[in-house]
């Protein structure tokens, strides 16, 4: 099974980076999260994560991204460590070598093109770095702001999939947009 390669520099495009996500962005996600009391409702969680549970994930990281499951990259602004967000990506199927993302930007950082840079320079790590062909983004329809930015990142809008997932007990709809290696065939 293939594995996520080490990011051993931030990846940057001058005024935002990405990194592997670390412990120390435990505080500043739990405080995103506490500010903003719509976020783990915008990106399809049922409850804010939790200390405990940043904490597990923080633990087990290495292993998802050595044995190729997932991987998660932290979101900062230029000349900062700070976490203003972050990418996840999982679900990776490496036989038809495609993934799934999900984003998320700190309220403060919004609407000033954070998310559409984060996901750009993730998305070309992803495709070229991991040898990817394909990445998704699936997010609520009504999801505006994360839908303007993985367009300005190069997503394409394929659609809605109509009662897709479960959220809180209730079924819902995802818009699914997706960017594909250069070179991949199209049909």
């Amino acid at each position: 099974m293939p594995t996520i390669p080490e990011l051993n520099e931030p990846l940057s495009d001058g005024q935002v980076s990405i990194r592997l996500a670390a412990e120390r962005d435990i505080p500043e996600i739990l405080i995103a999260f506490q500010d903003d009391a719509r976020l783990a409702s915008l990106i399809g969680l049922d409850h804010p994560p939790t200390g405990a549970e940043l904490g597990r994930a923080s633990e087990t990281a290495r292993v998802s991204r050595a044995t190729g499951a997932a991987v998660t990259l932290t979101i900062l602004e230029a000349g900062s460590d700070e976490c203003r967000g972050q990418i996840h990506a999982e679900r990776f199927d490496w036989e038809h070598a495609h993934a799934d993302l999900s984003v998320w930007v700190v309220q403060q950082a919004r609407g000033r093109g954070v998310g559409r840079r984060a996901l750009a320079l993730a998305a070309a790590w992803l495709l070229n770095g991991c040898g990817l062909e394909r990445i998704q983004l699936l997010v609520a329809p009504d999801n505006e702001a994360a839908i303007r930015a993985a367009l300005g990142a190069g997503f394409a809008h394929e659609g809605i999939l109509r009662s897709h997932a479960r959220q809180r007990g209730t079924r819902i709809d995802v818009a699914v947009l997706a960017r594909i290696a250069s070179g991949s065939a199209r049909r």
